[in-house]
């Protein structure tokens, strides 16, 4: 759901008793089906709306009609914001509408609501792992990182062994699906995959916070130097125009398109060894060519060498 549109909404429904769905989709010139998703999304966020059924029915905000934001609660203008933040990255307009509706909001909840709005990086890219559920650890961390309060991880890392750390959180990242908690260290920033947190606690310490913390800016350093580590090797290949999204889902930013002729397309692919691109494009088969260099070539020999040798019956 855009902001910008979130908030139209909202507007709307503060300023008239009860609308429908229908209504509230010409007047954003969105469809029936989306103008409601919206509402659900919002319903979800914890905003007070409600759907009333029968004739004369529609949605309405619980306690009426409102000029202001005064009636949300506290707990309601935080869950908006984490919900409405990582969208205002789409365009200057969502972020002006979230500006408005920050100064819509009582005083004593703005500081809250801002810091909830920065709270979470939405990053589509996705670093070989599918879409999973949304961690459950999820909106109890946000409370932390806006609150900045310190927490405790019983954190199990990529050796295996499990360790308990300190940390101060601030922000969340989700990257395609897989959830990531960034945080402050005696080392330094670190990220860890909620996924591997075995448990943890937030306490009342307060929690160290950079004062001009851009957390999409550490974020985009952090990430930066994990796409290096996983693209130190290069791979020219050539494959049909129709199969790009599928190279492009292999190898997320890792995927070049230099140019395409007669429906062949000329890409450029990154990972972290010849091995690893290989595996990725053994399945392929004589579906894509791998052009240079020599070292993925090999490999590729050696892995069908290998499964002919397993699963090969001798015939042609």
């Amino acid at each position: 759901m855009r902001a910008d549109r979130l908030i139209q909404m909202l507007l709307i429904l503060q300023g008239r008793p009860r609308v429908t769905a229908a209504e509230l989709a010409s007047m954003l010139e969105v469809s029936v089906a989306t103008a409601r998703r919206d509402l659900e999304a919002l319903s979800a966020a914890g905003v007070p709306v409600y759907p009333q059924t029968g004739r004369g029915g529609g949605w309405s905000l619980l306690g009426g009609a409102r000029t202001d934001l005064s009636g949300l609660t506290q707990h309601e203008a935080r869950a908006l914001f984490f919900h409405a933040g990582p969208a205002t990255s789409e365009s200057d307009e969502a972020r002006a509408a979230m500006r408005k509706l920050v100064r819509a909001l009582p005083a004593t909840f703005r500081a809250d609501a801002e810091a909830a709005a920065v709270a979470t990086v939405v990053d589509p890219d996705r670093w070989g792992a599918n879409r999973a559920d949304r961690p459950s650890s999820v909106d109890a961390l946000q409370r932390a990182v806006v609150e900045r309060r310190r927490v405790g991880l019983q954190y199990t890392g990529a050796t295996g062994r499990t360790s308990h750390r300190r940390v101060d959180p601030w922000g969340l990242v989700d990257k395609h699906g897989r959830w990531y908690l960034v945080a402050g260290t005696e080392r330094g920033p670190r990220t860890y995959r909620l996924d591997r947190i075995e448990s943890f606690d937030v306490g009342d310490e307060p929690a160290s916070v950079p004062p001009d913390l851009d957390l999409e800016q550490v974020w985009a350093t952090i990430s930066g130097e994990v796409e290096a580590l996983r693209s130190t090797t290069w791979a020219t290949v050539l494959a049909h125009e129709g199969d790009l999204h599928v190279l492009r889902s292999q190898f997320g930013r890792h995927c070049e398109v230099e140019g395409v002729e007669d429906g062949r397309a000329r890409v450029r692919v990154g990972a972290s060894s010849p091995l690893d691109i290989a595996r990725h494009l053994a399945g392929w088969g004589s579906g894509v060519e791998v052009v240079e260099p020599e070292s993925v070539r090999d490999v590729l020999a050696r892995l069908g060498a290998e499964l002919v040798a397993r699963y090969g019956d001798g015939t042609a």
